[in-house]
């Protein structure tokens, strides 16, 4: 049996689009994971583009099936369950991912981003020829960078298309600040406008609630942390800080994994523990 090979690579965002994508990778593999991975990918408060090279990918989410076609760029909208993704068929695989932030969601994407949510959907089912073309001209470019350096014009292009939203970032902003502990009802008190009006906003620009969204930036945290150092992550009494008790803190963590922790620290998913490389 052929060992599995696996490398992971990091890209750097162009300086203009710094803070508005949080992370460019590649991902390529000997192929697919083996059977006893479970292949799990967190909810981690971004969007994500996907653009699969070699092979495609096959995902499901909330009981639905889904398909990224190879050499063609999908959109997977904001996510609060977690997805199984494995590759379409047995041989090589190589994928472009790139994570957009929270801030950066609504400035690529003239959508509601909430129709999307915990979705895959082409790309050029929602921006129509612009992505077509993209496609075609990364899938007769050869080298990854090359590959890299179209994408990032395109969404640069995208990018400049759009205007500033000042309320809503500022929001994200202290959310992001607080790691998740920032409330609805504090953000009512700084911004001055009702809950059910930042409701409104943040599912049009990002596709999710502030609750939600500040739920799933404080799971991230603790669950980076489990990552890292799985052996003494409950030795640490710092994730009460941010939840009433333990089985809050399990029901949260169930509710974006489907697992409790202490079963998540002891399965093997290191396609899933591949994203969270620096």
């Amino acid at each position: 049996m052929s060992k599995l090979e696996i490398k992971f690579q990091l890209f750097n965002p162009i300086p203009q689009l710094k803070g508005f994508i949080e992370k460019i990778w590649v991902f390529e593999s000997s192929e697919p994971m083996p059977r006893d991975d479970m292949k799990m990918v967190a909810p981690n408060g971004r969007l994500l583009l996907l653009m699969p090279f070699r092979n495609a990918l096959v995902g499901q989410k909330v009981n639905r099936n889904y398909l990224a076609p190879q050499n063609r760029i999908s959109l997977v909208g904001m996510s609060d369950c977690p997805s199984i993704v494995d590759a379409e068929m047995k041989g090589a695989i190589g994928t472009i991912g790139v994570e957009i932030s929270a801030i950066g969601a609504y400035r690529f994407f003239h959508i509601r981003l909430k129709d999307i949510k915990n979705q895959l959907y082409l790309l050029e089912d929602i921006i129509g020829r612009p992505a077509k073309i993209i496609q075609q001209r990364m899938s007769e470019t050869q080298s990854i960078d090359g590959k890299i350096q179209l994408l990032q014009q395109f969404l640069l292009s995208l990018f400049v298309q759009s205007e500033e939203d000042t309320l809503y970032e500022y929001c994200i902003r202290q959310i992001n600040l607080s790691k998740g502990g920032h409330t609805i009802k504090q953000l009512e008190l700084k911004t001055g406008y009702t809950s059910r009006w930042l409701n409104l906003k943040f599912e049009e620009r990002l596709g999710i609630s502030p609750k939600n969204y500040s739920s799933i930036m404080r799971f991230q945290r603790f669950y980076k942390a489990m990552l890292s150092n799985p052996n003494d992550f409950f030795k640490q009494a710092s994730f009460y800080d941010h939840y009433h008790d333990e089985s809050h803190f399990i029901k949260e963590f169930r509710r974006f994994t489907e697992m409790p922790p202490g079963r998540l620290i002891k399965s093997k998913n290191e396609f899933g523990k591949t994203f969270y490389k620096e």
